[in-house]
């Protein structure tokens, strides 16, 4: 079965599972278990079986050598790259935004401004984070990127989901900081102020996941994007269909062969690591050479003697 390879929403391999990667790649399979019914699934990455590999990461560098090594074993890709430029406070593994943005530099050059999304993805609102803060943040940003992206995807933290909330509450509380929700005029009006910025340096604004925002000056995003797969690497077309994940997302459908809390960043709005202190010590366990991300290689060798 042919399919488009997600990796991965729920953690940043390319920041820290690329040997994982690069090794499922080679032998051309990978497991994957679904988060939420906890059952297994063997899904083969052949080249001839993978559409194209999307791959979502907010550090790139160091997967910059594998991406030369994945290409030439002749998988398609593109990249969602997040680059927020809030302060370390909210994000407290990342590179520097500059590092961040001349590692874009060399993807785009490598490939082309058509295969990077720039997620300037979430938007949070607080007392450091205010209104202004954006309007300049994401401008210094953008300017940096004129002629190297097409595309921006953003939208506001997400603060319905109970444990995201828990951990948000609890930041707030332990470093003296308001994290707002704001009303949706206030929201729509600096998308519009920030979408008014990105056309002055030739960049298209895409919301994730809300629709309230679209308009003249916004777009749909799809950050898994059949269209933009087809515009890449199929000049005559491919069946594809939108599959979202959660309400509101325009998704073409794809597997995601990531887990959630795995990943070393530690951002405090991320749904997807909800645990810190349990992803930094997955993070430290993980064994490269296991079928499954989350699994040691030992569990991961008797899953696989079982459905034989």
């Amino acid at each position: 079965m042919k399919r488009i390879i997600s990796v991965s929403r729920r953690t940043d391999i390319p920041a820290f599972y690329g040997d994982w990667l690069l090794d499922k790649l080679e032998k051309q399979r990978a497991g994957f278990i679904n988060p939420f019914g906890g059952q297994k699934y063997l899904i083969s990455l052949n080249p001839d079986d993978v559409i194209a590999i999307v791959f979502w990461s907010k550090n790139y560098y160091p997967f910059l050598e594998k991406l030369k090594i994945i290409d030439k074993m002749g998988y398609k890709f593109y990249f969602n790259f997040t680059i927020t430029g809030l302060p370390n406070i909210f994000e407290c593994n990342l590179p520097d935004t500059e590092v961040a943005i001349n590692t874009l530099t060399k993807l785009s050059k490598l490939y082309s401004p058509k295969h990077i999304n720039w997620r300037y993805d979430p938007i949070i609102i607080s007392d450091k984070t205010d209104y202004k803060f954006h309007l300049i943040n994401f401008e210094n940003i953008a300017l940096k990127l004129q002629n190297l992206v097409e595309r921006c995807y953003f939208s506001y933290v997400i603060q319905n989901y109970k444990k995201v909330d828990r951990n948000l509450t609890q930041f707030q509380d332990e470093h003296n900081i308001n994290i707002s929700d704001p009303i949706c005029d206030l929201q729509l009006n600096l998308a519009n102020d920030l979408a008014d910025i990105a056309n002055r340096y030739g960049i298209e604004m895409f919301t994730c996941c809300g629709y309230y925002l679209i308009g003249d000056k916004i777009k749909k995003a799809h950050c898994v994007d059949g269209d933009v797969i087809e515009e890449l690497f199929y000049k005559d077309g491919f069946k594809h269909k939108r599959k979202p994940t959660r309400k509101e997302c325009g998704c073409t459908e794809s597997t995601d062969i990531g887990a959630y809390n795995t990943c070393g960043h530690g951002c405090i709005y991320c749904y997807a690591n909800i645990n810190k202190e349990k992803a930094y010590k997955a993070l430290k366990n993980h064994e490269y050479k296991s079928l499954f991300l989350n699994l040691s290689k030992e569990e991961s060798d008797k899953w696989l003697e079982s459905i034989k």
